[in-house]
């Protein structure tokens, strides 16, 4: 069995009801939900957007690969309403890189592996630069340490909100 993070966002619809769903889709398709963090509402991260992100961390326990995780929890986004080919559009029209959506589901530890494959890269790659990812994540998995950086989560955040810091 591996020892999985997830978060979850999104910012459209009803966000509260959207994370139990997809926490239950995830508990019976992708494997036994063991701990979750609250929900923590932040800004959108690279674009601009009138609605915040709600966020969530899980860690699951499940004896899929990695690759089947993602695409099970792909398909749960699907089931939840999230339109990739629109956000592609959306993103095309304004130049963002990123765009609203009511639904994001990243793998962000896979046990202690590092994946880098054409769908997939774990831990995920800008993990360190987001406090809105390390912040729930401390809180359910603190002291777990990043098999690339040898930095724990909750290293991670501190030094993410220092530079949060110097740069106000």
């Amino acid at each position: 069995m591996a020892r999985v993070a997830l978060l979850m966002g999104g910012n459209e619809g009803d966000m509260k009801r959207t994370l139990q769903t997809a926490q239950r889709l995830i508990n019976e398709r992708v494997g036994a939900v063991m701990r979750c963090s609250h929900r923590y509402q932040t800004e959108a991260w690279g674009f601009k957007s009138t609605q915040p992100f709600t966020n969530q961390a899980l860690e699951i326990s499940t004896d899929l690969q990695p690759l089947a995780v993602l695409d099970a929890i792909q398909q749960i986004e699907v089931e939840l309403g999230r339109n990739r080919a629109a956000e592609q559009i959306e993103k095309a029209a304004t130049g963002a890189r990123y765009s609203s959506r009511p639904i994001d589901i990243d793998i962000i530890f896979y046990g202690s592996e590092s994946i880098d494959e054409e769908r997939l890269q774990v831990p995920h790659p800008l993990l360190a630069e987001r406090e809105f990812a390390l912040q729930p994540l401390a809180e359910i998995m603190r002291s777990f340490r990043h098999p690339a950086l040898g930095k724990s989560v909750g290293e991670m955040l501190e030094e993410v909100r220092i530079t949060t810091v110097e740069q106000a």
